[in-house]
């Protein structure tokens, strides 16, 4: 586990006020209708190579979503670390466009 976990924490001191989620959407909300979808795009293109790479030489009968919510199940703490790291780079990505 990374050793910047409390970087990811929501502190009420901290100058940025909220978490990596609060703040995605706090910037998607102020950036441009096109620079945010451009960015949503590239995330549902990212989700759909994930989906397809693990449904890879499944059978018929594989239910992805029974797979997602059984790997979330069994693995929450790493699965919500990385929800918040991604968080931070798509805010990320949205605030590079910004500059640009």
């Amino acid at each position: 586990m990374s050793t910047f976990k409390d970087w990811f924490e929501e502190d009420e001191d901290d100058i940025f006020m909220g978490s990596p989620k609060s703040k995605f959407f706090d910037v998607s909300r102020e950036a441009s209708k096109d620079i945010v979808e451009e960015e949503i795009d590239k995330i549902i293109e990212k989700l759909a190579v994930l989906e397809m790479i693990i449904s890879k030489d499944k059978d018929e009968d594989f239910d992805i979503n029974q797979y997602i919510k059984d790997y979330t199940l069994d693995n929450m703490s790493e699965v919500k670390a990385m929800k918040k790291g991604l968080y931070v780079e798509f805010t990320g990505e949205i605030i590079c466009r910004l500059d640009s």
